[in-house]
C-alpha cells in the first residue's frame, strides 16, 4: 500500500467513514450512560483480540444487562475467544465501579468534567487512573465517543501501514508513552500533509487491511 494508493481509497471510503464518524459523536451526544459504558468496555476487550468477537461480546452482556450488574466471573463466561477473559472481565467490573456514583452509573459526567480539560489530558487520566488501559485504548476508546480528530490508535494496522508508506521504520518492540506519542506525531503530521483528518485515517488505514469500516 504505497500513498497514491491510499489518497484513492479515501475518494471511495470517505462517506462511510464519515457517517461513521458522526455516528461516534452521537454516542457521546445521545447516548446514556450505558451505551457510553458499553463502548468503554469493548476497548478494553480489544487488545490482542478481534474487534468484532468483543463487540459481539458487549452486545450479549448489554443484552443480558450482566455488563452493568454482573461479577467478573459472570462477565467471563460471555468473553470466549477473547484473550486474557479472566483479567479483562475483572477490569471491566473495575471501571465500572469506578464509574459508579450513589449506586448509579455516572460515566458520561465524570467524563464531561475531564473532557474540559481537552482530549489529551483526558487520556492521559484514563491511562493512569483505569485498570487495563493503555494509550491505544483510551485513545480507541475516545474517539469511539465523537473525540478523536488530534490522537491515533496505534494497533497493528495502523503501525503496519505507516510502516508501509515509509512514515516508520519497523514495528517497536514496545510502545512507551514518549514512543507512542512520537508515532502519534508521525501520523499527525502526515494527516497535514495529505489533509485526512486522523480520526479518518485511521479508519482508513484500519480499513485498508480488514477490508471494511468498522470501529
Amino acid at each position: 500500500m504505497n500513498l497514491h494508493e491510499i489518497e484513492k481509497l479515501y475518494t471511495v471510503l470517505k462517506p462511510t467513514i464519515e457517517r461513521r464518524i458522526e455516528e461516534f459523536k452521537h454516542i457521546w451526544s445521545r447516548g446514556d450512560d450505558e451505551r457510553i459504558f458499553a463502548e468503554f468496555s469493548f476497548c478494553l476487550l480489544t487488545p490482542q483480540s478481534k474487534a468484532k468477537r468483543c463487540w459481539h461480546a458487549v452486545e450479549n452482556l448489554m443484552e443480558t444487562g450482566v455488563l452493568f450488574k454482573g461479577e467478573p466471573s459472570e462477565i467471563r463466561d460471555f468473553l470466549d475467544g477473547i484473550r486474557f477473559k479472566e483479567k479483562k472481565a475483572y477490569y471491566i467490573v473495575k471501571a465500572r465501579e469506578q464509574f459508579t456514583v450513589n449506586s448509579r452509573l455516572k460515566i458520561k459526567e465524570i467524563l464531561s468534567d475531564l473532557l474540559e480539560h481537552g482530549v489529551e489530558q483526558s487520556r492521559e487520566w484514563l491511562v493512569e487512573n483505569v485498570k487495563g488501559m493503555g494509550y491505544k485504548e483510551a485513545s480507541h476508546f475516545l474517539r469511539n465517543i465523537g473525540f478523536g480528530e488530534n490522537i491515533a490508535i496505534l494497533d497493528r494496522h495502523i503501525l503496519n501501514t505507516l510502516i508501509e508508506l515509509g512514515e516508520l521504520k519497523d514495528l517497536p518492540k514496545s510502545l512507551t508513552p514518549k514512543r507512542y506519542k512520537a508515532i502519534e506525531n508521525l501520523m499527525r503530521n502526515l494527516s497535514h500533509r495529505i489533509g485526512i483528518p486522523m480520526d479518518h485515517l485511521d479508519l482508513l488505514f484500519w480499513a485498508s487491511k480488514t477490508g471494511e469500516v468498522f470501529k
